[in-house]
């Protein structure tokens, strides 16, 4: 079910929101200070484009950086791609079918909102905490 729900999900908005993530990683990645939020952005893009069976789980080792990076991430490049996520949502729970999937969209808001400090796991592994 998962697979069937990744490939509805990859046509439907996976590989746009994709693209978006791509876009806001490479520019991040221009100066030096960006990169790692530019490698932040290809991470949680990855988990855009193939969400289902991954779910995002807070690392405990985050701290105070994590903090000031998620804040300076927000006014760089959070809210432009939450609000992509936000579209793209109510877009998707126009149609009976697309509802899931816009809730998926919606249940990515706050991983694009703030990145640092968390990581994507698989569904099926249990997660050890660092």
């Amino acid at each position: 079910m998962k697979t069937i729900l990744n490939l509805i999900w990859l046509v439907l908005s996976g590989f746009w929101l994709f693209l978006g993530y791509l876009a806001a990683g490479l520019l991040l990645c221009v100066t030096i200070i960006g990169i790692p939020f530019g490698v932040a952005a290809f991470r949680i893009g990855g988990y855009a484009l193939w969400p289902f069976g991954r779910t995002v789980v807070d690392r405990r080792d985050a701290g105070a950086p994590s903090f000031v990076a998620n804040v300076l991430w927000l006014v760089l490049a959070g809210w432009w791609l939450a609000l992509g996520h936000i579209v793209t949502g109510i877009a998707l729970c126009v149609t009976i079918i697309g509802i899931p999937l816009g809730i998926a969209n919606f249940k990515l808001i706050p991983v694009s909102l703030l990145p640092l400090g968390k990581d994507i796991v698989s569904s099926n592994q249990p997660f050890t905490a660092r």
